[in-house]
């Protein structure tokens, strides 16, 4: 029982020694609740890499808009040749309409079959990343700044020490 006893007496005295203050020290801390005044959000630019994919050989119109006009004009030209009045112009038009989707099925199926090869790469972009925040708050009637990590919404709890002003320990 005596051992114990002595085990954490001396555990006490060198954990006071290992933090480097008294048992006295947070004697005079207290803790209160600040209003905040205003929080600005830090920005800064940091360069990120990002893999992005890469190909080669890939046709400039994946949409299929070319062959689909072209389609719709070939398809348009040889309806046009089939019928006389009115069944003309109706054959017109239903070639003009197979005809365009005919022509995006191809121009499509060539986009698809040009693709060639693929590589992801790593690409370096800037990027604006959230730092922290410049918070003004106002305790007492005093107003002080700090840099946060986060945004402490409309009170943040502060904390108060009180130490005598001894002109003793300024020249330390």
């Amino acid at each position: 029982m005596r051992f114990r006893a002595v085990t954490l007496a001396l555990a006490l005295l060198v954990s006071g020694f290992a933090q480097g203050q008294s048992r006295y020290a947070d004697e005079n801390v207290t803790y209160g609740y600040a209003q905040v005044l205003r929080a600005t959000p830090i920005y800064e630019m940091v360069r990120v890499r990002v893999p992005e994919q890469r190909c080669e050989g890939t046709s400039d119109r994946d949409d299929g808009t070319g062959g689909t006009v072209a389609g719709a004009l070939v398809g348009g030209a040889l309806g046009n040749q089939v019928g006389k009045g009115d069944g003309r112009k109706a054959s017109t038009i239903a070639g003009a309409v197979l005809g365009g989707a005919i022509g995006r099925r191809i121009d499509r199926n060539n986009s698809v079959a040009g693709t060639g090869r693929c590589r992801t790469v790593e690409v370096e972009r800037d990027e604006r990343r959230l730092t922290g925040y410049d918070v003004e708050y106002q305790y007492k009637g005093e107003t002080y700044m700090s840099r946060l990590a986060a945004d402490p919404g409309i009170r943040l709890r502060i904390r108060i020490a009180v130490s005598p002003d001894d002109p003793s320990l300024r020249n330390r």
